[in-house]
């Protein structure tokens, strides 16, 4: 039975933050204190390519820190690719913890597909 679902993401899992940065060949996101444009934010950092400042994620509760001064100092097309990623393995790690298995495939619009097989057989 296929079911579509559609998601608000809350980055709550270091796991998955540092599985989407290996994925799409980003440094580790490391904790720390980050200086965006006018505060320090702690948090665990993620450094999206041609940024000017450092995405803080607050995993406590799921909320992201940036400043991108409207796509001048980062293209918004990164951190959407960041969250798809992050959501894709998110879901992944959370199926798996239940012992199911996942399959991915990625569709010609850029948005990918998840099945999730019940039970550990795809």
């Amino acid at each position: 039975m296929s079911h579509t679902v559609q998601i608000k993401t809350q980055v709550k899992s270091e796991a998955a933050v540092q599985a989407a940065c290996r994925r799409l060949h980003l440094p580790p996101a490391r904790h720390d204190t980050f200086q965006l444009y006018s505060e320090s934010v702690t948090g665990l950092g993620i450094e999206l390519p041609k940024w000017r400042y450092t995405v803080v994620a607050d995993l406590r509760t799921g909320d992201l820190k940036f400043d991108h001064y409207g796509g001048r100092w980062g293209d918004q097309e990164h951190l959407d690719r960041f969250l798809q990623r992050y959501t894709i393995e998110a879901a992944t790690i959370a199926a798996r913890k239940q012992g199911h298995s996942v399959e991915e495939q990625k569709l010609r619009d850029g948005s990918v597909k998840l099945s999730i097989q019940l039970g550990g057989t795809a």
